[in-house]
């Protein structure tokens, strides 16, 4: 991608000669390359790059314009202001977006690590060595059927005709394992892991094939489990898939569009147990695609959700904090409508419990490693679940994994009914979390 002093000099003078006064660009370039492999053979590599900018455009009146385009070349920027400005004369009227009152406000320092991307040979060699060591864990592992390694470059960008100048890049690569078995009279099981880091030197390989390959054969061991309630134990994964699901709860663009389990009036309300605590921090140390700012500039930061129980802040765009009487808070993406979603949740503990629990000693409790079909079991705006899991009952300390079975109850009891939040936390794809202990869920099995 050009240099961003380049297309925003290219973007002033277009701007200029258009008679436009106020406008303001996002954009973003990826350099990705992936490859899959089967049974030591190379299965898929791809290899892409895109680039795109979304340019709004005020006029007179105030209402604004969208376009996007891939063409970041002088040519290409000025059509695209054109096209823009075209486009406001038919803009709303009500609530128009603005510009971020922070997108000259200074940002954090992210420590974004930038390493070179590796050849595909060395991505091959990589997965076809990590896949051939898990197929050797154990005789019943027949085959990884998903995995995948890729690596991308990120560069992204925001400016605006006040001034505005933000830009930042970094890299990451990915891997994930996700294991077959077959045992004669026995279902097929499954299990994976998977792992980030800034590059392909620093990804953790063994780590990610040690976790898959005890998962799996933890797995081979099961039984069904009666129907019924039952303690239960959110892994890390689990418990952060959850909240995922329902992040319409801290969503201001969903609270003022009504679709969203809160409302204006939720802010300061006891939603959850004292135990929990709730943050969504993009500059979290552990969040390998650390973002200083947002699609309209907005310095990234930690906000505080959920503080011992009580729902302390919603996420917001410049345009859902103006509405609001609040602060934008740097979760907004930009595009043909400016949308509001989370960076990378860490939940800790809130209040010390009062009684501390270890699975070392639990009896006739569930763990939940993992929750799945979450696009099909969660009612977003009831605030229900009914969702298969994998997991195991825990009997004096003993671990049995589960045949099949499906947990369901109402995401806001889950939170009120929280009873112990470990300290050790764990990082996954979406965030940070520690495992997580709620009363009792009803349990059905097959």
């Amino acid at each position: 991608m050009a240099k961003v002093q380049d297309i925003a000099a290219a973007a002033q003078e277009a701007a200029k000669k258009l008679g436009i006064d106020k406008f303001d660009i996002y954009g973003s370039s990826i350099d990705e390359t992936s490859v899959q492999v089967d049974q030591g053979e190379p299965q898929q590599m791809k290899a892409s790059q895109r680039s795109g900018v979304t340019v709004r455009v005020w006029n007179e009146e105030h209402s604004v314009g969208i376009t996007s385009t891939t063409d970041v070349d002088s040519i290409g920027l000025e059509l695209a202001l054109k096209t823009a400005k075209e486009a406001s004369y038919f803009g709303v009227k009500d609530n128009a977006p603005d510009f971020s009152p922070e997108a000259t406000a200074k940002t954090a320092d992210v420590n974004s690590e930038h390493l070179p991307q590796a050849p595909v040979s060395q991505l091959l060699e990589t997965l076809i060595h990590a896949e051939k060591e898990l197929l050797s864990a154990h005789p019943a592992i027949v085959g990884v059927p998903y995995n995948g390694l890729a690596q991308r470059d990120i560069d992204r960008f925001y400016l605006n005709s006040q001034g505005a100048l933000r830009h930042e890049a970094h890299s990451y690569a990915s891997m994930y394992l996700y294991t077959k078995t077959e045992e004669e009279g026995r279902k097929p099981r499954s299990a994976g892991a998977f792992r980030v880091s800034p590059g392909i030197e620093k990804l953790d390989v063994e780590g990610c094939l040690k976790e898959a390959a005890e998962k799996t054969i933890s797995h081979l061991n099961y039984d069904k489990v009666k129907t019924g309630k039952y303690r239960i134990v959110f892994s890390p994964e689990a418990f952060l898939s959850l909240i995922g699901a329902f992040s319409n709860l801290f969503n201001a663009q969903s609270i003022l569009d009504n679709q969203s389990l809160s409302t204006v009036e939720s802010l300061g309300t006891t939603i959850a147990s004292p135990l929990l605590c709730l943050d969504d921090n993009a500059l979290h140390p552990e969040n390998i695609g650390a973002e200083a700012f947002d699609g309209e500039g907005t310095p990234t930061r930690a906000i505080p959700l959920i503080k011992n129980g009580v729902l302390s802040n919603f996420l917001h765009s410049a345009g859902t904090a103006k509405r609001m009487n609040a602060q934008p808070t740097g979760h907004a993406n930009m595009g043909a409508k400016v949308t509001v979603s989370p960076h990378f949740f860490h939940v800790y503990a809130g209040e010390p419990a009062a009684q501390e629990y270890s699975l070392e000693n639990a009896d006739n409790l569930i763990l939940i490693d993992d929750l799945s079909a979450l696009h099909a079991g969660v009612q977003a705006l009831q605030g229900s679940f009914s969702l298969p899991f994998d997991g195991w009952l825990i009997q004096n300390g003993k671990r049995t994994s589960i045949e099949s079975a499906t947990v369901a109850g109402d995401i806001r009891e889950v939170l009120k009914s929280i009873i112990y939040v470990e300290k050790e936390t764990e990082f996954t794809g979406s965030g940070v979390a520690p495992r997580v202990w709620v009363d009792e869920l009803s349990v059905t099995g097959e």
